[in-house]
């Protein structure tokens, strides 16, 4: 138990009885959700860690086979909840942790109770004509491209555009800071597996209640996204917010508290 804690430098914190587990997005570490799960520490037992190679986890655990789809993730948090013994945890995942969670949550959702997923996307490529994923396999091809080129100016760029609150530069800066403390070479294969894979076919297969947050002015996963993932995965609630870009537990904390508090109460 403890190496899988250590692998993941999962932290536990909290007053409640129930299990909240927060996943980051991708290059991000557990600390970008300082602002959201304080709130929800008098009511649950809030459980935040970190990928494989990113913040304080354990780099020489990362595994490039296990690690170049999101299923090797997906079992990292099962490691996690098989240590912690936990039994119908509310999972909040933003992006491809959203994504993540869905898939570990199929595999055993006895250890999950609801889904809430922020900005999820289940394909980022383009499939006309029945579906728009918002990108083109050039345009993410050269992504990748400018991380192995030019790491530095690739984290600057893609967190202003990840962001999207040019009013608010120092938003921005917080997450190419947290870009650029992650090795480039697992950030790169985890871009690879994060924006090149594909689970539409498993959205269907979600057995949870499950909320959808999505923000109004989102460039790397639309509304329209959203709606698709709400309209195939069974027993799901969407929610259209008001915070715009593509990081609401950053930018705008206290709507995204708000949209989680108001799901669960119902």
């Amino acid at each position: 138990m403890d190496h899988i804690l250590t692998r993941n430098y999962v932290q536990v914190t909290g007053h409640g009885s129930q299990p909240m587990i927060f996943a980051p997005g991708f290059g991000c570490d557990q600390n970008v959700w300082n602002l959201v799960a304080k709130a929800f520490e008098d009511d649950y037992r809030i459980i935040s860690f970190d990928y494989v190679g990113a913040g304080h986890s354990d780099v020489n655990a990362y595994d490039p086979i296990k690690y170049s789809t999101l299923e090797g993730y997906a079992q990292d948090v099962l490691d996690v909840c098989e240590a912690l013994q936990i039994k119908e945890a509310v999972f909040v995942g933003h992006s491809v942790g959203s994504m993540i969670g869905m898939l570990a949550s199929i595999q055993q959702s006895h250890y999950f109770s609801h889904l809430i997923m922020i900005g999820p996307s289940p394909c980022y490529l383009n499939d006309p004509p029945l579906y728009t994923g918002g990108f083109e396999e050039k345009d993410l091809l050269g992504l990748v491209e400018m991380m192995e080129k030019n790491y530095i100016g690739w984290a600057n760029v893609f967190a202003s555009t990840v962001m999207s609150n040019p009013d608010r530069p120092e938003l921005a800066k917080d997450l190419e800071t947290r870009f650029c403390s992650t090795d480039p070479i697992i950030a790169r294969q985890f871009a690879k597996a994060t924006f090149f894979s594909d689970h539409r076919a498993e959205l269907t297969k979600v057995r949870i209640p499950s909320l959808i947050l999505q923000c109004s002015e989102d460039i790397i996963a639309s509304p329209a996204v959203g709606q698709y993932v709400h309209q195939h995965i069974p027993n799901s609630t969407f929610t259209l917010m008001q915070a715009t870009g593509h990081c609401p537990h950053m930018s705008h904390p206290t709507e995204t508290i708000q949209c989680i508090r108001d799901y669960l109460n119902r």
